[in-house]
């Protein structure tokens, strides 16, 4: 119930911000050509995004960090496209959405207390979103550094799992003996107590 309250209040206030502010560009005509909508647009996203923040931690509550971040992170990729230009960076740069959910997850558990289990969980989201990043950029960017040696790169992926999956399964079978063995001495402990 107080989540659904919290949602109607962002939703309100957010309405409330977007129009007071077209309401202002309808108001004072010169302030078109000072701040240009069509170029600072992707900032009423960002807004959105910071409302989220806001009414995560005003409300308490922590999950709304995670939409909020999204929402932001997406809303600063789409100022920085649209002060650029450069909308074809969308084939790389979408890999930084699992990052903004990362960052959100982290907040989240930072407002909740729970600081220790969101920071392993975001972490992982932020690593495995910066690497995709890297790998997508390396290939999809302006430079195409590795767009050449991508047959190369595959054979080094599928080397790494082939030498992963044979070094994990002698470890795994030496566990599994020791665990036998523990096994097996807990067992005549308790048959023969002396």
């Amino acid at each position: 119930m107080a989540s659904q309250r919290a949602g109607s209040l962002v939703i309100g206030f957010v309405l409330i911000g977007f129009g007071f502010l077209f309401l202002l560009f309808q108001l004072v005509p010169g302030l078109n050509q000072w701040a240009r909508i069509d170029r600072i647009w992707p900032l009423l996203v960002v807004g959105v995004g910071v409302a989220f923040l806001i009414a995560a931690v005003a409300a308490r509550i922590p999950p709304l960090a995670i939409p909020g971040a999204i929402v932001g992170g997406i809303g600063s990729l789409l100022f920085m496209q649209n002060l650029t230009g450069y909308w074809a960076s969308w084939a790389f740069a979408w890999t930084l959405i699992p990052g903004f959910a990362g960052i959100g997850i982290i907040l989240s558990g930072l407002l909740s207390g729970e600081s220790t289990k969101a920071l392993r969980a975001g972490g992982a989201l932020v690593a495995v979103s910066a690497l995709l990043f890297v790998i997508f950029a390396a290939f999809l960017g302006p430079f195409g550094v590795l767009s050449r040696f991508w047959p190369l790169l595959l054979i080094l992926a599928g080397l790494y799992f082939l030498a992963r999956n044979w070094l994990g399964t002698s470890r795994v079978s030496r566990a599994t003996a020791l665990t036998d063995k523990e096994i097996d001495e807990t067992v005549e402990k308790r048959e023969n107590p002396t």
